[in-house]
């Protein structure tokens, strides 16, 4: 027994570190994998648990600063993002994505920590049980919510009429590669699109750089409104790893339903066009993701209206 709080005082901060992050993986895993869920658990109580147990570990008959054990806490984070790439269970952006509320939550989880040893110096074994033990409790209660469905609008004014413009939507040519950042992260993006028949009943291909969503049109009314749903979609990203990762996240958790491009008139022969999409996403808390989310709709509304814009403004010379 000596030896054992011999080894740990000696080597306090790399227990405080290697412990609560391997929790936190074998937590993250039984959360995803075993419950199926990207939620409160993952994105909330895991973040708290490894800022308050390595700060109970770290700080625990041990002088040292709040300062010192939030560091310690980021630390921990650090190597549970390093493993989370190591054991291709998640790549980077998807990881960069979560940093900004994880960051704050590891930091309030090592001031409460650091608090409880201060004040509390015997409850310092249950709080770090407890709060262990509360991600996979509220995976297993938390209710099935209906998603919100959300939509998403975005909006160019064009230098044409609604006809011109009109014929450069229901289906256009390859664009060039992208040069906005968020599309070299991974995250899918447009390619070109076409169409199979004409009228309600016809089948728009809009082609990504991971598939082709397919949409059957619901609405056509030439040159005023389009309208589909969506049938099939391809993965929304591609992870930026070395290993191949295959994360349940790119399956049905980021959901798009239906959209349409509305064409409004406008003086001087331009068009406002207006391009909207609605979707749902499974992943919690929702109000954070749903920043995310709506930010990159936007960002491939604007590469598609760019594209519309361009090929109808262009004068084709004969």
């Amino acid at each position: 027994m000596a030896f054992i709080i011999s080894f740990f005082n000696s080597n306090r901060k790399p227990v405080a570190v290697f412990v609560p992050a391997i929790l936190s993986l074998l937590l993250t895993l039984i959360s995803i994998y075993w419950f199926g869920n990207y939620s409160i658990a993952l994105f909330v109580i895991i973040p708290l648990f490894m800022g308050l147990g390595s700060a109970i570990i770290y700080s625990k008959n041990n002088e040292v600063s709040f300062k010192q054990t939030m560091l310690v806490g980021l630390l921990t984070m650090g190597l549970y993002a390093v493993s989370l790439v190591a054991f291709a269970i998640e790549g980077l952006i998807c990881i960069a994505m979560a940093m900004p509320i994880a960051v704050w939550l590891v930091v309030i989880g090592s001031y409460l920590g650091y608090k409880i040893n201060n004040r509390y110096p015997n409850q310092t074994t249950i709080s770090f049980l407890i709060l262990a033990s509360l991600a996979p409790v509220a995976d297993y209660m938390e209710p099935e919510a209906i998603p919100e469905q959300i939509a998403v609008t975005t909006s160019i004014t064009i230098n044409a009429n609604p006809d011109r413009v009109w014929n450069n939507l229901i289906a256009f040519p390859k664009m060039e590669k992208p040069d906005e950042f968020i599309f070299k992260t991974g995250i899918a993006y447009p390619i070109q699109s076409t169409i199979v028949g004409q009228g309600k009943g016809a089948i728009r291909y809009c082609a990504f750089n991971t598939g082709s969503f397919v949409e059957p049109i619901t609405t056509w009314d030439e040159p005023r409104l389009l309208a589909f749903n969506v049938l099939e979609q391809p993965e929304p990203m591609v992870e930026l790893s070395m290993w191949d990762i295959n994360a349940p996240h790119l399956h049905d958790y980021f959901v798009s339903q239906k959209g349409q491009f509305k064409l409004t008139q406008l003086s001087g022969g331009k068009t406002l066009l207006e391009g909207t999409t609605w979707y749902y996403h499974r992943i919690r808390p929702a109000a954070y993701w749903k920043l995310w989310s709506t930010y990159i709709i936007h960002k491939i509304h604007h590469r598609v209206l760019n594209h519309i814009k361009n090929n109808s403004e262009t004068v084709i010379l004969p």
